[in-house]
């Protein structure tokens, strides 16, 4: 059953299912919890889950002005808190960038960190020149994605990030309805993110300082530059971190193999807690 939370100035939707060690998970932008639910059920076997809607996602709140990354930060931090901290926190794409600076923030919240593709595009510099032409490619066609959201054309923006950013040409027409209505109505929220001049940003000296397991992965079908963010983060948290690629996946593995992932991250949160 769902709750709410009053959390950092906004009320949070969020449910909790399950029994055993915490564990909250995060989703990316244009989405919500429901993006979580083909592995909640698995996952709740073990674990006591949290899943929510990001602020400004669905059926939590959309403040007004600009907002930033932090506050998601702040907000992942809250519901911790509520659940039973520390928790492990597994997150996807944005909200794995924002599971990442809370683990820079406030290590002592986290038990472990599965982050899963996190955009940090700041993380790709000039010597990755080979990834310079698909990154401009897809710079180009987010920055319409972008003046169309500005521009309060939502379902268009919503439709250009999908055909020509995510996924390929003529995949909205494809997607059922509750998703493009879900798509549509948290698209504001993608143009405020890309708002905040550190949206793209990770602190990598004090991400280093995490002290937790961590499982970094990227899909074998995603674009380019996400090995290349992954591997950087990797590296700066040194023997901590586990970096796998999921053969056969894309941005979203929770979706496209939901009894794999649950049983990757079930696995991978025992084999942490057998060390404690």
């Amino acid at each position: 059953m769902a709750a709410r939370a009053r959390v950092n100035g906004v009320d949070l939707s969020y449910e909790v299912v399950g029994a055993g060690e915490p564990l909250v998970l995060v989703h990316g932008s244009w989405v919500d919890h429901e993006t979580w639910q083909r592995v909640v059920p698995r996952l709740a076997r073990s674990f006591r889950v949290l899943v929510y809607d990001r602020r400004g996602h669905s059926r939590s709140e959309r403040p007004p002005g600009q907002g930033g990354r932090r506050q998601d930060e702040d907000d992942l931090a809250s519901l911790i808190e509520i659940l039973g901290a520390p928790a492990h926190v597994a997150a996807n794409s944005f909200g794995a960038s924002a599971a990442l600076g809370l683990a820079a923030r406030r290590p002592e919240l986290l038990r472990s960190l599965t982050a899963h593709e996190p955009p940090l595009m700041s993380m790709v510099g000039d010597e990755d020149r080979e990834l310079r032409p698909v990154l401009r490619a897809m710079e180009a066609a987010l920055d319409g994605v972008l003046t169309a959201l500005r521009e309060g054309e939502d379902r268009a923006g919503a439709q250009r990030f999908v055909d020509e950013v995510a996924i390929g040409p003529g995949t909205w027409g494809q997607l059922p309805d509750r998703v493009r209505e879900t798509l549509t109505a948290n698209a504001p929220t993608f143009a405020d993110e890309h708002g905040d001049p550190d949206w793209a940003r990770l602190d990598l000296a004090r991400i280093a300082g995490f002290p937790g397991p961590a499982l970094l992965t990227f899909g074998s079908e995603s674009p380019p530059w996400f090995p290349v963010i992954v591997g950087k983060l990797a590296t700066a948290l040194g023997g901590r971190a586990r970096m796998r690629t999921l053969v056969g996946d894309g941005h979203v593995p929770h979706l496209t193999h939901p009894d794999r992932y649950a049983d990757d991250l079930t696995a991978f949160i025992r084999s942490t807690t057998s060390k404690r």
